[in-house]
């Protein structure tokens, strides 16, 4: 069954919300960006998450040990390398830390590395989201999801799963999720009325329109 990954909180009551509707994730930014946390504020946040629904911290270009030394302090569920981690990475956070390790593929085009295959035999997930210069995540862009159709289709036979991010909206999210049939649908920006700052009206509208969706 699809799972929901409401990531880029900033706020307790936006955390809460996300888990009364359904959200197996949720997530803080810990690397540089528009809605990084200090460990403190992102404590704060993660307090407000129910017992049964999964943390995620993203990190960006950092070290396997400050991945699992912030991973470990935070209680963290997951971690999600958004620095263009390989499956090395993938091995040195698993050898430090026991959790479950999301790398994630930016893409600029339907093309996909080909390092890809590799990272889907050793994480737990992987994560597609949107290239964009100078920004790790939560731009607002969406990938080319018919064109990534058939090429990550020979992929989902590996140990990861497929995690999509990349500019999802209420309003498209149906769409996505129909075309490539992901494990885990993630949304930030798509979901705010301003940066940082969760929807509640859009949140649910986010969770009905992925829910209903049927694959093509």
């Amino acid at each position: 069954m699809l799972e929901l990954k409401f990531c880029g909180m900033t706020r307790p009551g936006d955390a809460s919300a996300a888990a009364a509707l359904g959200a197996r994730y949720i997530g803080v930014i810990l690397a540089d960006g528009p809605r990084v946390l200090s460990d403190a504020a992102a404590l704060t946040v993660l307090a407000a998450v129910p017992d049964g629904t999964a943390t995620v911290g993203v990190f960006g270009h950092a070290s396997a040990d400050e991945v699992s030394v912030r991973a470990t302090r935070l209680g963290l569920s997951v971690v999600q390398l958004h620095g263009d981690a390989d499956a090395d990475m993938v091995a040195q956070v698993r050898r430090r830390w026991n959790g479950q390790i999301w790398p994630v593929v930016r893409l600029a085009t339907a093309e996909l590395p080909p390092t890809v295959a590799d990272l889907f035999d050793v994480a737990d997930a992987v994560v597609l989201d949107s290239r964009v210069a100078d920004k790790l995540g939560g731009t607002g862009v969406s990938l080319p999801w018919h064109e990534l159709r058939d090429r990550v289709a020979s992929l989902r036979s590996r140990r990861a799963k497929l995690v999509l991010a990349g500019g999802l909206r209420p309003d498209n999210v149906e769409r996505a999720v129909s075309t490539l049939a992901p494990d885990v649908v993630d949304v930030s920006s798509g979901v705010e009325s301003t940066t940082g700052m969760k929807d509640p009206d859009k949140m649910r509208a986010f969770r009905d329109a992925a829910l209903s969706a049927r694959p093509e």
